[in-house]
């Protein structure tokens, strides 16, 4: 057997003459299930693709649990992943195996477009209280990625209660494994953990309601070969693909794995399942590489682009937004030079922000408004009509903003429809920014159909609106509906994100071409949850360069950079106050999808011009950043001073290569990095971007072939060759390489 099967990357069971062993597999991926009728499923394997031999070699795990779905009640010593509470208060369940189907499929995926794969259905059954478990998993054929998830059917005559419900579990057996997650908080979201798993629980968990991408993320990999490492390593991937509050679990007892749930977040959230009724539990994504960390994101991105993300396929266009430019000081002559201006630097869309609308109450600030989806005729005398007529005129799209979820206690919406948002009962309604905002009640269908309503209203009354910004600022800070019934109210977060993704539904399925950013305080809905009905997110709040350089490196773990919007902002920064050169900020936004924040008509000719050429270089790169193969080579974690990654086009004829210089100090000594990805026989002419420099790099326009930069590198010069007036302790590079 190859080593590889033999590291921890194996998850390896009895193999004997009564068990029935069902190998799925992507191109490069294989799961292996022993489901034999009448007994529990269990684990096999998960890891590389196997040989038909490798199966039949399978040995024997011993001392371990290895259930495919463990329900709670018989075993109540082990950590489980559905619980139960039977009509007549019996709390246990056993689930045995009824049915097997295995069969290759084609499917729509989320995103709307068609898939192939291998789909494994497990029937499971309690023969005591005849409760139906299904289990899904659905391996694609084309690229790594397989998916599981579980429907619960009541066949009882009665209701039960759902006390836990996860997606899937699997076994990790134990070793040197390593965690990798992402955390954070506003203006710091995406910030990279990794730790050795321990004896014990690690729970990684999100209670917000509304936004789950704040203080922790739904997606981990494990690294199975020790200290995690980017380009080397086995490792295995795991994204809950769910908008709402989830819980992950790491259970390491005293067997010889460790055991991993993922699914909704049960907390106060029991959910009566009534007669015939089926919970179905969001999907968890799993993916495998011997590539490293990078190679799991590689697997991802793919995956992502390709079935996940609204348009995933499709270059996204350059634009300049309003917001940090003049926040809530709009006006029609305002939005017109910001037009002017973005379309003679080359941009391709305009994207009005916040504070366009209100009538009784004009959006002047945050504390008013939400709700009201009306032009302010103050600002805009001439409507959204002519900041179309006006886009239209300077050769660009353009975008709006709203923000649907939401009103202000100051608002007309609000004052016609009380009852139609989240509050407790016989208590004061808990209001969040501008101290008047509230949370929509989106398990109520009439709230579905008005939030549908505003975005619809919109692209009836002017179609030519290209872009939709929908922002989410608020979570649900009291648990009240004033729709559920009082024995539903623990339904309210599931009914929530339940009306969500109706909405998000309805609007796709009209306004299918229409790009749609998710922005929730920033960078709160960067999930799979919310992505196959959006074209991208706002990574964050903070555009500081320097601080995006962390979030967006960890962001690129799990999601493809054509989602993730990345745009050069003022400075001094108006979230940290530091003043970075602008060379720096457009080499740090060019790695995702390419923007501006900020008020041109503040900028410097000799600025905008550094601009139009970034927009100009930008675009003859934009394909391979947006859709290339990610590989992340030096990282801002490691504290020696550089970041550095690079995007390969698929066919290896085309890379951009990153280098960032986090800090200056004199007589400093930079590590020399080393490329990833290239085609080793094929020759590469170097080509650097951005150039601000009096002399040309030493090696610009000069050709090396794929081995050499890959086993060597290029020495990158720790400042830029400038006039004096223009020295700074800032230093970045953007390389483009082109095959010969």
């Amino acid at each position: 057997m190859k080593k590889s099967l033999i590291i921890a990357l194996t998850f390896i069971m009895a193999t004997n003459m009564f068990a029935e062993l069902y190998n799925i597999q992507t191109p490069n991926m294989s799961l292996v299930i022993d489901a034999s009728k009448g007994k529990k499923a269990n684990f096999v394997y998960f890891g590389p693709q196997l040989s038909s031999r490798e199966l039949n070699s399978l040995q024997t795990t011993r001392g371990s649990r290895m259930d495919l779905y463990m329900p709670y009640g018989m075993h109540c010593t082990s950590e489980s992943a559905m619980a139960m509470t039977h009509a007549d208060g019996n709390k246990t369940t056993e689930l045995f195996i009824d049915n097997i189907s295995e069969k290759k499929q084609a499917i729509t995926a989320r995103n709307g477009k068609n898939a192939s794969g291998t789909h494994l259905i497990i029937d499971m059954s309690d023969p005591s209280y005849k409760t139906a478990v299904s289990l899904h998993y659905f391996a694609y054929s084309d690229v790594d990625m397989i998916e599981t998830w579980t429907e619960i059917k009541n066949k009882e005559k009665k209701e039960v209660l759902l006390t836990q419900y996860s997606s899937g579990v699997l076994p990790i057996r134990r070793g040197n494994v390593y965690l990798s997650h992402l955390y954070g908080s506003w203006g710091n979201e995406g910030r990279l953990s990794s730790e050795k798993i321990e004896p014990g629980m690690k729970v990684i968990k999100n209670r917000d309601g509304v936004r789950n991408a704040h203080t922790d993320h739904a997606e981990v990999m494990f690294s199975l070969d020790g200290t995690p490492t980017e380009n080397t390593g086995a490792v295995i991937g795991a994204a809950l693909c769910y908008s709402g509050n989830y819980k992950l679990r790491i259970d390491t007892d005293d067997s010889d794995f460790h055991y991993f749930f993922a699914g909704i977040n049960e907390d106060n959230s029991e959910y009566h399942l009534m007669p015939n009724e089926v919970f179905v539990t969001p999907p968890l994504a799993l993916t495998y590489s011997n590539e490293g960390l990078s190679g799991a994101s590689r697997n991802f991105h793919k995956w992502g682009r390709n079935y996940m993300l609204a348009n995933g396929n499709k270059e996204r266009k350059i634009l300049l937004n309003s917001w940090e430019g003049v926040y809530f000081d709009i006006n029609q002559k305002g939005m017109d030079q910001m037009m002017n201006d973005i379309a003679s630097m080359g941009g391709e869309l305009f994207v009005m922000d916040d504070g366009w609308f209100g009538d009784k109450y004009p959006r002047k600030t945050d504390n008013s408004s939400l709700g009201d989806w009306v032009v302010d005729k103050n600002k805009l005398p001439e409507g959204i009509e002519g900041l179309l007529r006006d886009a239209k005129k300077h050769g660009i799209k353009f975008g709006i903003w709203i923000e649907p979820e939401m009103a202000n206690t100051t608002s007309e919406l609000y004052e016609k429809h009380p009852d139609w948002i989240i509050k407790a009962s016989n208590r004061q309604i808990v209001q969040g920014r501008g101290g008047t905002q509230v949370v929509l009640d989106l398990s109520n269908p009439k709230v579905q159909d008005y939030v549908f309503s505003i975005v619809d209203n919109l692209m009836t009354k002017y179609p030519e609106i290209n872009y939709i910004k929908w922002d989410a600022n608020m979570s649900i800070a009291s648990h009240g509906s004033q729709y559920l019934s009082s024995d539903r109210q623990s339904h309210l977060y599931i009914e929530y994100h339940r009306g969500l993704e109706s909405v998000c539904k309805r609007i796709r399925a009209k306004y299918p071409d229409l790009t749609i950013q998710a922005c929730a305080s920033g960078g709160g809905r960067a999930n799979w949850g919310v992505l196959p009905y959006f074209d991208e997110f706002w990574v964050s709040d903070d555009t500081d360069a320097l601080q995006r350089i962390f979030l967006q490196w960890g962001t690129s773990y799990f999601f493809p950079s054509i989602a993730m919007a990345s745009h050069i902002s003022d400075a001094p920064n108006h979230q940290t106050h530091r003043t970075i050169p602008l060379k720096f900020r457009i080499d740090v936004a060019m790695t995702g999808r390419l923007g501006m924040e900020i008020q041109p008509k503040k900028m410097s000719e000799d600025e905008k011009a550094l601009c139009r050429k970034a927009i100009e270089e930008y675009k003859t790169v934009r394909p391979v950043i947006q859709m290339g193969d990610i590989y992340r080579l030096n990282s801002p974690y490691d504290e020696d001073n550089v970041a550095s990654l690079m995007y390969v086009s698929e066919n290896k004829n085309q890379a951009v290569f990153y280098w960032y210089k986090m800090r200056t100090f004199i007589n400093e000594h930079l590590p020399r990095i080393k490329m990833q990805g290239l085609d080793p026989n094929k020759y590469y002419t170097i080509h650097e971007l951005n150039r601000i420099d009096v002399r040309p790099l030493p090696y610009e326009g000069k050709s090396f072939s794929g081995a050499y930069l890959m086993n060597n590198g290029l020495d990158i010069p720790n400042n830029h060759s400038v006039a004096g007036q223009n020295q700074s302790d800032w230093s970045s590079r953007v390389l483009s390489l082109t095959t010969e």
